[in-house]
């Protein structure tokens, strides 16, 4: 496995470290830079020549956005915005984001920005369509998923797939005509499918966001989701501040 090289930003001494201490065991990843302000950033960037920018938003000086316009097109890094504010995710999105985490970070879910990142990294390495190392980061996920069926591979397209759920050590692709199973992880199939499209509500969940019709708010503080087949999936708590934001709900 090739070691990721990853530059940390953030303001926060303790929020950085903990980036950097569920990097490490996470493993394979080199904190080649730890920065506390936009200008750290783009000096680090230029410096280093990071595969993907853990970064926060607000920051002194110039903030996250900012940092990254202050970045030549060719330098343009991949970025995981870790940051407190779910408010941004869309404008997150929009700068190609790889990844969107809120804190507090749990190991879970900093594993699957990860997991995200090796696959764009391995996509740029194969030299892949559309899989420049630095930009274009939505075009480097997958149209389809491939499904083997005895002797023949199903090709899925992704736009069919209104949720996945996992199962052991199986996760099952579940469209509106019929499901298939397939070897792999939840986190696994999370890193080949555009954030701007999926979302992950439970930990053995994700759900395609325009296959949600309705939500119905618990007095647990989950949300009960149906989507547009007529399916209900259940969320999970660690989930809630990502769906309020992805589906509106603030």
């Amino acid at each position: 496995m090739n070691r990721l090289r990853a530059v940390i930003a953030d303001d926060e001494p303790l929020a950085r470290a903990r980036v950097a201490r569920l990097l490490g065991a996470i493993g394979a990843v080199d904190v080649v830079a730890s920065c506390t302000t936009g200008n750290d950033v783009v000096a680090a960037v230029n410096a280093t020549d990071p595969d993907v920018v853990f970064l926060d938003i607000d920051m002194p000086g110039l903030d996250g956005f900012r940092a990254l316009d202050a970045l030549p097109p060719d330098r343009q890094p991949r970025v995981v915005f870790v940051t407190a504010y779910s408010e941004h995710a869309v404008q997150a999105f929009d700068v190609q984001a790889l990844d969107y985490v809120l804190k507090p970070v749990s190991d879970e879910r900093l594993r699957a920005a990860v997991e995200r990142v090796r696959a764009s990294v391995n996509a740029a390495m194969s030299g892949a369509p559309g899989a420049n190392a630095h930009v274009d980061a939505h075009e480097r996920f997958a149209q389809r998923i491939s499904v083997p069926q005895g002797l023949r591979i199903i090709l899925v397209p992704v736009e069919d797939i209104d949720y996945v759920s996992a199962h052991a050590n199986y996760v099952e692709l579940h469209t509106v005509e019929r499901s298939y199973l397939l070897r792999g992880t939840l986190a696994g199939i999370l890193a080949r499918l555009d954030p701007s499209r999926f979302l992950r509500v439970h930990r053995s969940r994700i759900v395609r966001v325009e296959a949600v019709a309705e939500v119905e708010p618990q007095p647990s503080g989950q949300y009960l989701l149906r989507l547009r087949s007529g399916v209900r999936i259940g969320s999970g708590c660690r989930h809630r501040e990502q769906i309020r934001d992805r589906l509106g709900l603030r």
